[in-house]
């Protein structure tokens, strides 16, 4: 077995990070069973839910709403699955991985297609500054932020509101954006189709919901569900990368090993939030090997503690303090907030 301890195997030490690769191969392998019984203890208690909720309706909407709530962390599992699908993770055959990914892009309001290469470019670029813009939260330096007139202060300002960021935002990714394909309209047919091919589907199956339900199965079940999900998705999306400790360099200095490794975070949710989120929370092993299947990422840990780093390792408290950072300082290497980037008589 290939020995990481000759090459200063720490995670402190970023040398090392192209290193770890090597040692992550051996964990990429998926299990067929596996992967098969992750998908059904998902799917069928999601489903189930459900139809739990839609059967209270003819009770009380009020009774509805809690079950229609709470399987939202199942969807947000169901978004894990696919995104694990996106990375050709999920099934040895690539084929079953896409057309697994593309039906639970149904059900998550995800266009498979052109969410995969939008989320492989991000993966691709993550942490570099002179490639932000298609999947990630934009951040600027404090330099940048300063540049900006004051109207452009402002707008940076209320896009990074929470309100915004995780109030309205999931509605508009996942109500408007995902319609169409953003960022790749000229990229050929492939993306068209699978914008439209989504949006025919789920139009197809609202209709299904409307015939044998009215419209109160959609107000109370569909658009709850899908409003909670995608509050988690966009938080969990957020707390990967937005954390005091991450890291952003020029392309000259940037490495995409270090920047999987270093720019992404460890959130250390409690062992059913891990479960419902599908491990999603160990993201700095994800980035720097992506193909390895979310339920191998805690033996991943189990077999090498020396990933996990008190730097960017985060519990659920530790992650609000990331709400309130909003620039990147390259002088001290930190995400800070907009009333410690500068002096108060400079700030907005």
């Amino acid at each position: 077995m290939y020995d990481i301890s000759m090459e200063k195997n720490t995670i402190e030490n970023p040398v090392a990070a192209r290193s770890w690769v090597k040692i992550l191969a051996q964990y990429r392998e998926p299990d067929t069973v596996r992967s098969t019984f992750e998908i059904i203890v998902t799917l069928v208690p999601f489903l189930a839910l459900w139809t739990l909720a839609w059967w209270l309706l003819s009770v009380s909407y009020l009774l509805a709403l809690p079950i229609a709530i709470a399987n939202g962390f199942f969807l947000v599992r169901i978004f894990i699955i696919q995104h694990d699908c996106s990375h050709g993770g999920l099934f040895k055959n690539r084929k079953v991985c896409d057309w697994v990914g593309r039906i639970f892009g149904v059900l998550t309001l995800t266009p498979y297609d052109v969410w995969q290469r939008t989320h492989l470019m991000h993966h691709s670029a993550s942490g570099n500054l002179d490639q932000r813009g298609i999947g990630d939260v934009y951040t600027m330096t404090v330099d940048e932020y300063f540049a900006k007139p004051f109207f452009g202060r402002l707008r940076y300002r209320l896009v990074r509101n929470p309100i915004i960021l995780f109030g309205l935002g999931p509605i508009y990714l996942f109500g408007l954006q995902n319609r169409l394909p953003l960022g790749l309209m000229n990229s050929g047919k492939k993306y068209w189709l699978s914008a439209m091919g989504t949006n025919a589907m789920i139009l197809a199956c609202l209709s299904l919901i409307y015939i044998f339900g009215g419209s109160e199965p959609i107000l109370w079940i569909f658009l709850p569900t899908m409003y909670v999900a995608a509050i988690l998705g966009v938080w969990l999306f957020y707390i990967q990368h937005q954390f005091e400790n991450t890291q952003w360099d020029t392309q000259g200095d940037w490495q995409v090993h270090d920047a999987a490794l270093h720019g992404s975070s460890h959130y250390d949710l409690p062992v059913v939030l891990m479960w419902l989120t599908g491990n999603i929370g160990i993201h700095h092993v994800h980035h720097l090997y992506s193909r390895i299947p979310f339920y191998r990422l805690t033996e991943v840990l189990r077999d090498h503690p020396d990933l996990t780093s008190k730097d960017q390792t985060l519990t659920i408290r530790d992650s609000f303090h990331s709400v309130n950072l909003h620039l990147w300082d390259p002088k001290c290497r930190k995400l800070v907030t907009f009333s410690n980037s500068r002096s108060t008589d400079l700030a907005l």
